[in-house]
């Protein structure tokens, strides 16, 4: 070898060597296998779905005979029986979610690692959570439904309980990004357990558990909306007799309803969110 590639080992590299790649060759190959594995789970998806070509070919005209059927809406039956039905979806999330509320609060308490030091503590709260968002708020219907019987009762149950994972998590993850300032300041005056949470860890928490809990409500007036299909009470019940009846007009009553008065509870927490938090 020559002095001058002793000297600069670049020089004894051609340019074809010495041109950057972006992976390296393992990670090339393992990205390939997860395209690879990802059309796979595709091809594989599809062929149980059992696509059938003459109902997707079919299904404008369809559609188009529904919405037909549909119109024109049946404005009347809004007064009857949809108004109550949605005063009693409104019911149904404003209870669940403050019931929620009473659930997370000790559960995200334990699964913040700073707060609460204790592995197993945290395992537990983190199982409940997990179980509490991996069941869907229909299937928690379904198991209320089995105990206390068809009504709202289930519902708000289904909706507490299907709340308690999402609010718990968030509030544990906001309780683990705090600074420790305010809380050390409180441990070295000789503040117990009790005094660094309301008077430490709150003020720092009030302003996002809030918006949490805002969130939270928004999203359980569109579930509550449905839960009526399994007899769970509001005005998915309305819907499912109606459709059941086959009477397309006041279906049409129903799905405006649902649609207006998502957009309401939109517009409000959004508005909420901008002026008081």
């Amino acid at each position: 070898m020559s002095d001058t590639a002793l000297r600069n080992p670049q020089a004894a590299i051609s340019p074809a060597e010495r041109e950057w790649q972006r992976h390296t060759p393992l990670q090339r190959l393992l990205r390939f296998a997860v395209w690879l594995v990802i059309a796979a789970a595709v091809v594989q998806s599809l062929r149980y779905i059992e696509i059938i070509p003459e109902f997707l070919y079919d299904a404008p005209e369809q559609m188009s005979d529904m919405l037909g059927r549909m119109w024109p809406i049946d404005w009347d039956y809004f007064g009857t029986d949809v108004k109550a039905g949605l005063i009693e979806t409104l019911h149904i999330a404003t209870l669940g979610t403050l019931l929620s509320i009473v659930l997370a609060i000790p559960f995200g308490l334990l699964v913040a690692s700073n707060l609460t030091p204790h592995r197993g503590l945290n395992l537990f709260a983190r199982i409940v959570l997990v179980a509490s968002r991996s069941v869907n708020s229909l299937v928690w219907a379904l198991l209320f439904l089995a105990i206390f019987g068809p009504g709202p009762l289930a519902g708000t149950l289904a909706i507490a309980f299907r709340s308690i994972g999402f609010v718990g998590k968030m509030a544990g993850e906001t309780i683990e990004q705090m600074p420790r300032g305010p809380i050390e300041a409180l441990q070295a005056s000789g503040a117990g357990k009790f005094s660094e949470i309301w008077y430490g860890y709150w003020p720092q928490l009030k302003p996002a558990f809030m918006s949490i809990v805002l969130l939270r409500w928004d999203i359980n007036v569109r579930e509550s909306a449905v839960l009526g299909i399994v007899g769970a009470g509001g005005v998915g019940m309305v819907l499912d007799t109606a459709l059941n009846l086959f009477q397309w007009p006041r279906v049409a009553t129903v799905l405006v309803s649902i649609f207006a008065i998502v957009i309401v509870t939109e517009v409000a927490v959004t508005q909420i969110r901008k002026r008081v938090l």
